[in-house]
């Protein structure tokens, strides 16, 4: 039986320079369905033989370490996505 559990466990590697989300399961302020519980994004600054991470948050430079189960990879932008404006006339009515 532990077998067949096991093989469906996925290891997540992180190494410096890698940005990523932090479980919080504590975060019972307002409890509701859709609060979510991972904060971030976070800088991954080094990694631990036992699996323990050491993260930076992207405000200040205050670094602290977790354990690397209550960590995932951040997937969002990289760089911002360039906007552009088109702005809209009235045609002119001739009578």
């Amino acid at each position: 039986m532990k077998r067949l559990h096991n093989q469906n466990i996925v290891e997540l590697h992180f190494n410096p320079g890698d940005k990523v989300l932090l479980y919080n399961l504590r975060l019972r302020l307002f409890p509701g369905k859709l609060k979510s519980r991972w904060s971030g994004p976070f800088r991954v600054v080094e990694v631990f033989p036992p699996g323990a991470v050491e993260i930076a948050s992207e405000k200040d430079s205050h670094t602290f370490r977790v354990n690397g189960q209550r960590l995932k990879l951040y997937v969002g932008m990289n760089e911002p996505k360039e906007v552009t404006e088109i702005h809209l006339t009235e045609p002119q009515r001739s009578s």
